[in-house]
């Protein structure tokens, strides 16, 4: 098997599916006791808040020498928006980051769809790093209009589920945002953030629903039994 490095922390409550789902990946193809070989780096997503995602480079390339060092053949960063920095933190390591942005537009791309809204942390949305993955793909981006609701996502999956609360008011007001996505014309919808997941599902749509969580955690076990 190949050694995964997981840069985790970003946070701790989406760090707790990456580690589940990749290891009962690997005892689904591997059966019997067997489980991922991993090394996971978790920050302190306190310290992120402290300096703000566009000062936080230092802070993931840290984790991620230290992945290195610990013999990781690849890294992956827990987050969606962490990969602000993936391309940038491939360049410095020489070691390949599992992109989560690549592997979500390769998955949509296999189920045919062409228009796909977008949601996640306010970076996520409204800045390249991440659609610009899934623009190369052939993919319209859809993101929700109004910076209020931007803004308010941006809040509660800070504030809310960042640390585990789950508010039946905002799941009510997510799908409603995600109605409004789709009638602009989103053909299916990307949980767009590792915490989303928490609180919506398929179960909440009629169209499709991509859990990126899950894509990537499929992609890392490919990777781990490749």
């Amino acid at each position: 098997m190949k050694k995964i490095g997981l840069v985790g922390g970003i946070s701790w409550v989406s760090t707790l599916n990456y580690y589940k789902f990749i290891n009962e990946g690997v005892n689904a193809k591997l059966g019997g006791l067997n489980a991922a070989e991993c090394i996971i780096y978790s920050l302190n997503f306190g310290d992120i808040q402290a300096q703000g995602w566009m000062n936080s480079f230092g802070l993931l390339l840290n984790a991620c020498e230290h992945l290195k060092n610990s013999g990781a053949d690849r890294i992956v960063l827990c987050a969606n928006t962490a990969h602000l920095f993936a391309d940038r933190l491939q360049d410095t390591l020489k070691l390949p980051i599992i992109h989560i942005g690549t592997e979500t537009a390769k998955a949509i791309q296999k189920a045919g769809f062409k228009r796909a809204g977008l949601i996640g942390t306010k970076f996520t949305m409204e800045m390249d790093f991440y659609k610009n993955k899934l623009e190369e793909y052939g993919l319209e981006v859809l993101t929700p209009e109004h910076q209020e609701t931007r803004d308010y996502i941006q809040h509660t999956v800070k504030d809310e589920l960042g640390v585990g609360l789950i508010n039946p008011e905002t799941k009510v007001r997510y799908i409603s945002i995600v109605e409004e996505l789709i009638v602009r014309g989103a053909e299916c919808i990307i949980l767009g953030c590792t915490e989303i997941p928490l609180l919506l599902s398929q179960d909440d749509f009629t169209i499709p629903v991509f859990d990126t969580t899950k894509i990537h955690c499929e992609a890392i076990v490919e990777y781990i039994v490749s």
